[in-house]
């Protein structure tokens, strides 16, 4: 039996194949389109649809270099399931290199957002109703602030058995039970059904060769967690601290 194709924006994905999908989002001031760049990944078999996302702050620059790297590895004739892949969800805030959009708005508070609304609202609206409603399992990748750089951790309601294998899967030292802050992604993913984790390691505007290796072994290891991938485990078993605050 062959897998049905995978639709997005205008694009037919046929089982086994790795598109480059551009949906336009919103326009530079000078009225130049911006698009949002999804690799999508349709594997031959049955299996998760999992989005993997990044830089939705404009400046946290680690989850950008987990996607490049995550979108080599892939190969969607072995896949189980559906990746799609966005690198850089907040485009104006990563060309000026700032966590927010222009108009100083949180992206990360912005969901669901609306078509007619601020631009962080229509930008939240679009990958809501693009995205995130077609994902089962969503992994967003961030960094600690400026000058301040987190250890590698899992932030995910615990109470959410999925999210918890996820968690304990990505294998970091450390997963933080948080609550879901109103009008971010994670909190949005929740109301749509899909199970959430983000990963947080480094620090913005620098890439960190550590956190970016950890985060995409993780990544690999919840992939692999839920039959998505087949790799070989980490050799080293350890318990993750989780912690409340």
């Amino acid at each position: 039996r062959k897998r049905p194709p995978f639709e997005l924006a205008d694009k037919v994905i046929p089982a086994g194949q790795q598109v480059s999908v551009k949906i336009p989002s919103v326009r530079l001031y000078t009225d130049t389109p911006v698009d949002l760049h999804v690799e999508v990944f349709h594997g031959t078999k049955d299996g998760p649809t999992m989005l993997v996302c990044a830089a939705v702050h404009g400046d946290e620059l680690n989850g950008v270099d987990i996607c490049r790297r995550l979108i080599k590895k892939l190969n969607p004739k072995r896949l189980h399931g559906t990746v799609m892949i966005v690198p850089i969800v907040n485009v104006f805030g990563f060309i000026q290199q700032t966590r927010y959009l222009p108009d100083r708005r949180d992206l990360n508070r912005c969901f669901p957002g609306s078509e007619q609304g601020t631009l962080g609202s229509r930008l939240a609206h679009l990958f809501s109703s693009q995205l995130m409603r077609r994902a089962s399992h969503i992994i967003d990748l961030h960094t600690g602030a400026i000058h301040r750089s987190n250890m590698p951790q899992i932030r995910a309601n615990i109470k959410d058995p999925v999210a918890l294998k996820m968690a304990e899967a990505f294998h970091v030292p450390i997963i933080l039970h948080a609550k879901e802050l109103d009008g971010s992604l994670r909190a949005q993913a929740t109301k749509m059904g899909s199970s959430a984790i983000i990963y947080e390691a480094g620090e913005a505007l620098r890439f960190d060769q550590a956190a970016i290796k950890a985060g995409l072994n993780g990544v690999l290891n919840v992939m692999k967690e839920f039959g998505m991938v087949q790799r070989r485990g980490s050799r080293i078993k350890f318990e993750p601290i989780v912690t409340n605050h």
